[in-house]
This record gives C-alpha cells, structure tokens and sequence, in this order.
C-alpha cells in the first residue's frame, strides 16, 4: 500500500477509535456525525481487508491487527502534529502563563516543594498547576494539551503516551516514634497485631499493595479507612495506628510529624514511579524544557532510562 492510497483523517479517526471505543464519542470529538465516522470507517476496513473494530455490548473492541497497527498511527501522528506546531525555541527565562502536572497527594508532597523552587528560579513567569488524576480524566486532559505532564504509579496511561522511569521505591511502615513496633526489624506476627491505617488511593497502582498484603495470606485488623494520603502524618502522629506507605513519602513525612519507619515484613514489590507524556508533546521545546527539570530533580539516573512508547 502506498500512502497516496490513505486519507490522513481516516487515520486521525483510527487513532480516535483506538481510544474512545465509541462511534459516538468520537464523533463528538471530531465534529462529525456518526454516519460519516461509520462511512469513514467502512473505506478503512475494505483499503486495509480487515474489520479493524467490532461492535460489542462494551464498545468498539480492536482487531488484533488494529492493536498492531495502533503504536505507529499514534506516533506517525504525533510526530506530524508536533512538527505542524513545534515552537522555534522555548526561553523558560521569558516564558509566561501556566504549566499543569497531573500527580497525586503522594506526589504533591514528595514533588512539589524542589519542583516550585527550581521553577521559580529559572521560568519566574511560569505559574505550575496541579491536577489530581482521580479528579479528571488524565488521558483526555493530557491529549488536548490541558495537562503537561503527568508523575507517578499512573498504569491507566496507555497507547499513545511516552514514559521514562525517575526511580524505583519500596513500600515501609510508618508509625510515631516510640511505638511499640518502632525497632529495627518488624514481624509478620507485630504486622497482623497492630492496628491498621489503611489508603485506598483510586486511580492508581498504590491501591494495589494491600490487595498483594491479602494475596500473602496477610490479614490485619484495619481500623482506619482513607481515601489519600494527605493526613497519613496528622493521624499517626497522635495514634497507634501503623500504615503501609511509599518509602519516600515516608521520609518526607518523618521529620515534621515525628515518625519512624521500618522495613516491610511483607514481600513486596518495588514500584516504578515514572514521568508520562502525550506523544503531541514529545517533540515541544516547552515540553522539553519541563520534563528535563523534572528529570533533573528527581531521577535517580538520567541517563539510565530511555523514553518509551506505552502500547494499549
């Protein structure tokens, strides 16, 4: 097949379908009507001799050959569209209006107090947002370009977003100083006997590690229920209560609240907490700009981790 065989919109309406799954919505996105989108999808089907999406309960579901075709379109795309848009140079010193960072309360507290200062610094006339990704839908925001960045466990972002690796961290716990379990090494045994303050953080891969606790044949008396980790330090700092926390928000928290931590009696495993982008955005300057200060500030390595495309 040669390109002169292919409407780029096709395309465009490809990748729409790979991340939608619903004729309607991605009319909706494009401004057309859904018997135009059906028609387009129709040409699609018979140039390419595949059904390319069916029509299920739950939504358009892709082809395997779809799934396959469905990295290159994203990144053929992006790249046509960065090239279309990309800025001659980016002057972080003369730049102004706003950057957005999708990352959770893990993240505000670990993230943001190096990140304002280094920006302050070097972009003064850049104001930096925060969005949390379980107050909106992080994958649309960051297509349209509403939202930067993104930081953290986030294993929803998917087909067409870039990712590289800042650390990998392990799960302590973390409880007052002078607690009954604040000694150096912790048993299975103190684990199940403490009582719990357990974050159920939605939207993210943290939510995770107490359902690896349970799989461990783990059960523990959970005396307390939040949906984020914000007042984890507040609360410990006057209870008895223990939790499962990311190492480094452990030792972010320890010192203002007054708390000590302890390696994990339970297996479990490190996580990578990495930096997302919209292919859009890979070859921005201002994009750029923003995630090598990022890099900068927080990867362990800079050089050890590459950027990769995420598949669906």
């Amino acid at each position: 097949m040669e390109l002169t065989d292919i409407d780029l919109n096709q395309l465009v309406l490809f990748q729409q379908l790979m991340v939608e799954r619903k004729v309607a919505k991605v009319a909706d996105n494009l401004g057309l009507t859904q018997p135009a989108v059906s028609n387009s999808l129709a040409k699609l089907r018979r140039l390419l001799g595949d059904e390319l999406f069916l029509r299920t309960p739950s939504g358009m579901v892709p082809t395997p050959f779809a799934e396959q075709l469905a990295e290159p379109v994203g990144y053929a795309l992006a790249m046509i569209h960065s090239g279309l848009n990309q800025q001659i140079r980016f002057d972080p010193a003369k730049a102004k209006g706003s950057v957005s960072i999708g990352m959770t309360d893990i993240g505000e507290i670990v993230f943001l107090p190096a990140l304002i200062e280094r920006l302050s610094r070097e972009a003064p006339g850049l104001n930096l947002n925060t969005v949390r990704n379980t107050a909106v839908n992080l994958r649309e925001d960051m297509e349209s370009g509403k939202v930067d960045l993104a930081i953290g466990l986030l294993p929803q972002l998917k087909a067409g977003f870039f990712q590289r690796r800042l650390f990998h961290q392990k799960y302590v716990c973390l409880m007052h100083k002078g607690h009954a379990l604040d000694k150096k090494k912790l048993s299975i045994a103190d684990f199940r006997a403490a009582e719990h303050l357990v974050v159920v953080s939605a939207g993210t891969g943290h939510g995770k590690v107490d359902e690896l606790i349970r799989r461990a044949g783990v059960d523990r008396p959970i005396r307390l229920t939040v949906p984020h980790f914000v007042s984890v330090g507040h609360i410990l700092q006057s209870t008895e209560l223990i939790a499962t926390v990311p190492e480094r928000l452990a030792q972010k928290l320890a010192k203002p609240f007054g708390l000590s931590y302890v390696q994990h009696p339970v297996k479990l495993p490190d996580v990578a907490i990495n930096a997302f982008w919209h292919a859009k955005a890979h070859r921005s300057p201002a994009s750029q700009w923003l995630r090598g200060v990022v890099f900068d500030l927080f990867a362990d390595d800079v050089t050890a981790s590459r950027p990769s495309m995420q598949k669906e």
